[in-house]
């Protein structure tokens, strides 16, 4: 993508599945830093065997601090940050009479607070900057629920919230934020699906197939790009019409 060549790209939960895809996406003309938990070494060197420039970055999005300072880290580094893509996430599904506190805990901590975690200290420098996009990744099933998540649906549902209300905050200084809904996608999140309910699933969307990351990635790419400039506080749903 040449639109974004020069500019530079933090992706959290990088080393694999949505994250990675999308990390190698936007490697195609963007620097990107591909921050997770465990290694993203993988990821790094697909993007550079590509002709694309990356580079990994241990980070717990969880942690305020840790957060604050990955950041400072890549600000310092390259002078800006032009492009923040919210992806790392977890499930611990369980119904609710059943489900444990600390699992609530967890599943909001990584994905609600994980992205406040990072916004904030990504949203200073893009107002100085003037420019910058900022994605979310949500989930189709904050629009619709889901029995036995509701600690994962209300995690992503405040992730929309947050998304409309930064919207119009920082709009003024030309930063966009939206966010990607996926459906089911093909991830190490749903390879535990038995046959009868990937069958079920997929007589339900609209596209007979579970997506892909790369489905996924092409939309933030979208989002990205100049050719979305005008476009803030969307949810771009890509779940192959699971949801309507």
């Amino acid at each position: 993508m040449v639109e974004l060549e020069g500019q530079v790209a933090l992706v959290t939960g990088a080393a694999r599945g949505i994250g990675r895809s999308i990390a190698e996406r936007l490697a195609r003309g963007a620097t990107v830093v591909c921050s997770d938990v465990i290694d993203s070494a993988e990821t790094v060197t697909a993007i550079v065997s590509a002709g694309g420039s990356a580079e990994g970055m241990l980070s717990d999005v969880s942690d305020g601090a840790a957060a604050a300072a990955a950041i400072s880290a890549v600000h310092e580094r390259h002078g800006r940050l032009d492009i923040l893509v919210n992806n790392a996430g977890i499930t611990r599904d369980g119904l609710l009479i059943r489900l444990k506190a600390e699992d609530w805990r967890l599943v909001l901590g990584i994905n609600l607070d994980g992205a406040f975690n990072l916004t904030q200290p990504a949203a200073r420098i893009m107002i100085k900057q003037r420019s910058g996009r900022i994605v979310n990744i949500a989930s189709v099933v904050e629009l619709m629920g889901n029995a036995g998540q509701a600690n994962y649906a209300a995690s992503k549902a405040g992730l929309i919230g947050f998304t409309k209300a930064l919207a119009r905050e920082l709009g003024p200084r030309n930063i966009t934020v939206n966010a990607v809904a996926p459906g089911y996608i093909r991830t190490p999140m749903t390879e535990g699906l038995s046959e009868a309910q990937r069958a079920a699933l997929l007589s339900s969307v609209a596209i007979p197939r579970l997506g892909e990351p790369a489905d996924v990635a092409e939309a933030v790419a979208f989002l990205c790009s100049p050719g979305a400039s005008y476009i803030t506080g969307v949810v771009l749903n890509v779940s192959g019409g699971l949801y309507m």
